[in-house]
């Protein structure tokens, strides 16, 4: 018996069902992340927070709630962290990346769903992730018509659904919808925990987003290194965890691991030899624990050296001005600061281009993957403008879901892709 199968029952967890989930997460974790070579000593902390993935997180967020403190679930990047801090929330990201629960999420979506969005219903229906049932309130917002639809259902099962609806233009009356939305969410927290959001406790809690976000920067500069000092998969977890880590600890480890890469860096310790392919993933996010593209790609020889991803650089690239007068114009800075991220959703995107072309030049890259969920419209349409615009730039496009039925099918692929940009260095 578990030490938390009593929190887990209480809960409302499936106990044999979940027993069996995490034997199949522990061994997929092995198998892929601790067979690696030469990993920094500093990821011991990740593997910690892993192997506790829904135990002592859930257990320090049931104590937290006790204590008087809200759960707010999220499924997005957009939704402001620092204003669920700045109401003494606790912020916890829900999205899943594994097909659980299928069966069950089809009997409210179409089976052309994409698995993201099934994978969070069917992880609910299947009474197998606690996260979702520490929450008070969870957030969703409108980035695609598979989302909104979604989430009505959601609502229907959960009863904690609040919905921001996120403009499809950066033009002057989307920008000023979205600024009533940040607003709208202030007041709904501010509801829920009966905590007043004052300028104080938003300058407080903007430090502590933005902290995390510049430790998340120092990470993906260190990768611009030959050889990178720590692997693809290794700063994606790190990004996932990123997600639902208490945001001070999680810096300060990623903080003292960052210290070890730079270290590496001046030592030219790589995990992988000087002059591999490196790789920028460009595309859908990926939640944990979806790391089958970059398992395949590094067991192919590459280096997966950047994620153009929500869980990735759209999540840290900008951070929210600390300095304001008042609180509508803190609100008016965080409404701006949000705009700032290239999420598919929106027409035009140009800019998301320019921080691909970007990225590539910073990380010293030599090819692209673009990944899109098989039936993310968004992506997989956006991924013709990004091969067009990057011209003859090495360029791979994958479309897939959370199954491992095309992993054979995909690496052949990557591996004629990798020998296609080695051949082109030539």
């Amino acid at each position: 018996m578990s030490n938390y199968d009593q929190m887990w029952k209480e809960l409302g967890l499936d106990l044999p069902n979940h027993e069996g989930l995490l034997k199949f997460l522990g061994e997929a974790y092995q198998g892929i992340y601790l067979t690696q070579k030469n990993r920094p000593a500093g990821m011991g902390y990740f593997d910690f927070v892993i192997s506790e993935v829904h135990g002592l997180r859930i257990k320090e967020i049931v104590d937290a709630r006790k204590a008087g403190k809200k759960g707010i679930g999220t499924f997005c990047v957009y939704v402001p962290e620092e204003l669920v801090l700045a109401a003494n929330g606790i912020y916890i990201g829900l999205c899943a990346g594994a097909e659980v629960g299928t069966p069950q999420a089809e009997q409210y979506l179409p089976r052309n769903t994409c698995a993201l969005i099934k994978a969070f219903f069917g992880f609910k229906l299947a009474n197998l992730c606690p996260y979702g049932e520490v929450t008070d309130l969870i957030v969703g917002e409108t980035t695609c018509d598979g989302k909104k639809k979604a989430y009505e259902a959601f609502n229907d099962i959960t009863g904690k659904m609040h919905i921001m609806d996120l403009p499809n233009t950066k033009s002057a009356e989307g920008r000023k919808l979205w600024r009533a939305e940040v607003a709208r969410l202030k007041d709904k927290l501010e509801e829920l925990t009966g905590v007043k959001i004052t300028p104080e406790k938003l300058a407080e809690a903007m430090k502590i987003v933005n902290d995390k976000r510049r430790a998340l920067q120092r990470l993906a500069a260190l990768r611009a290194a030959d050889p990178t000092p720590i692997s693809g998969l290794d700063a994606l977890l790190i990004n996932q965890i990123a997600f639902y880590d208490d945001p001070i600890r999680f810096t300060d480890m990623l903080n003292k691991l960052c210290d070890e890469l730079d270290g590496r860096v001046k030592e030219k310790v790589g995990v992988v030899p000087a002059g591999a392919p490196r790789v920028l993933v460009s595309g859908s996010p990926m939640a944990i624990p979806n790391w089958k593209l970059h398992h395949l790609l590094e067991t192919s020889g590459a280096a997966v050296v950047g994620e153009e991803s929500c869980v990735g650089a759209r999540n840290y690239r900008a951070l929210t001005p600390e300095k304001f007068a008042g609180l509508d114009d803190a609100l008016d800075k965080i409404a701006e600061r949000y705009l700032t991220i290239d999420c598919a959703c929106f027409t035009p995107n140009d800019e998301r281009i320019e921080n691909i072309v970007k990225m590539r030049d910073e990380l010293k890259v030599d090819g692209i993957v673009h990944y899109a969920l098989q039936f993310c419209t968004l992506y997989t349409s956006e991924s013709f403008k990004v091969a067009k615009e990057l011209k003859e730039f090495p360029f791979l496009r994958v479309e897939t879901d959370y199954t491992m039925e095309d992993a054979g099918q995909l690496k052949t692929r990557i591996e004629a892709f990798l020998e296609m940009v080695r051949n082109r260095r030539k």
